[in-house]
């Protein structure tokens, strides 16, 4: 196949490559490590029948293709637990058991998502007002006091880290001006605007980060595009440069910010673990930590594989919404 149809199935095939590659990956350096490798699956507090029923669960005698392939198979099409007295289904894509709070971890990770998810698409939405309308700024206001300013801001966006912004956030706008509540996590389905109000700090905190990069990244596009010769003849007829710059300017950087978004969005997901620990979330971040301190495993090589998962999704999408944006893509 050629051309664009050629392009998302080539793309689409090395996703699932990438994909495999993860799992495999992910498989070996949690599952393939020195020690009892049920010991530190179920936890330190395990009676040695809970150890041993949990290395019969794994097939730890079998050879590690096999017990790869067992790993696998849960993940696409399910597998059985045994509980003890009972034999309990895990349907796909089961990521295992977390033997330290007697969960499947697929229900775990699904009942942490939303919130996650609140958190990134809500900061997403800033990030691109913001970002692009400082870039957009930058570049109208080229060599004057303004850019010099904007400059300025955005290099210390980008050198700052988000839990220093977070806390400075949290001191001055909740503690000092008590302009806002203290985030405290709200469904979208109970009460919108107590969702958004609760999110607003968390989404600044993420948003001032990105927001910076997308408006470098903005103000470099349509400097390019500004410099090249269609936008002389466009000024040379008197065309307006408020025009220009909306009409002409703007759509030769909507290419990589449309892959940086979806880049961005992919690994927000992952780097959300310091937004939703600084701010007391109970999204996926502050679940990855916790099960790290308990050594939970199962919920560890979840977690993982879902944010992997996040992030190369991200990535395709940001292949594909480039290829429509800018059609070169395809034939490259």
């Amino acid at each position: 196949m050629s051309g664009f149809g050629g392009f998302v199935l080539r793309r689409g095939i090395g996703t699932v490559i990438t994909l495999f590659a993860i799992s495999v990956i992910v498989y070996v350096v949690f599952f393939v490590t020195p020690g009892n490798v049920a010991q530190i699956t179920c936890g330190p507090r395990c009676s040695p029948e809970q150890v041993h029923q949990v290395a019969q669960q794994l097939r730890l005698d079998d050879p590690l293709y096999l017990r790869y392939w067992h790993f696998l198979q849960g993940i696409l099409v399910g597998q059985d637990y045994s509980t003890g007295t009972s034999v309990e289904h895990c349907s796909a894509p089961c990521l295992g058991q977390s033997y330290q709070g007697d969960q499947q971890v697929t229900q775990l990770i699904l009942s942490k998502l939303p919130v996650s998810l609140s958190l990134v698409f809500g900061a997403m939405v800033l990030w691109l007002i913001l970002g692009v309308g400082t870039g957009i700024l930058s570049a109208w206001r080229r060599g004057r006091f303004t850019e010099r300013l904007l400059t300025g801001i955005t290099l210390a966006g980008v050198a700052t880290p988000v839990f220093v912004i977070g806390l400075v956030l949290m001191i001055v706008v909740c503690g000092q001006l008590q302009l806002l509540p203290f985030p405290q996590y709200v469904a979208l389905t109970d009460d919108p605007e107590q969702w958004a109000w609760n999110l607003l700090l968390p989404w600044l905190s993420l948003a001032l980060i990105e927001a910076a990069a997308f408006a470098r990244l903005t103000r470099a596009s349509m400097l390019e595009t500004l410099a090249e010769d269609h936008i002389r003849t466009f000024r040379a007829y008197g065309v307006g440069e408020r025009s220009i710059i909306g009409r002409h300017a703007l759509r030769g950087a909507f290419a990589p910010i449309i892959a940086l978004n979806a880049n961005n969005v992919g690994s927000a997901v992952g780097g959300a673990v310091l937004t939703e620990t600084l701010f007391g979330l109970p999204g996926i971040g502050q679940e990855l930590v916790h099960a790290v301190n308990v050594v939970d495993l199962p919920v560890v090589v979840g977690m993982v594989l879902v944010i992997g998962f996040f992030v190369v999704i991200a990535n395709a999408v940001a292949d594909v919404l480039y290829a429509v944006a800018d059609r070169r893509v395809v034939l490259a």
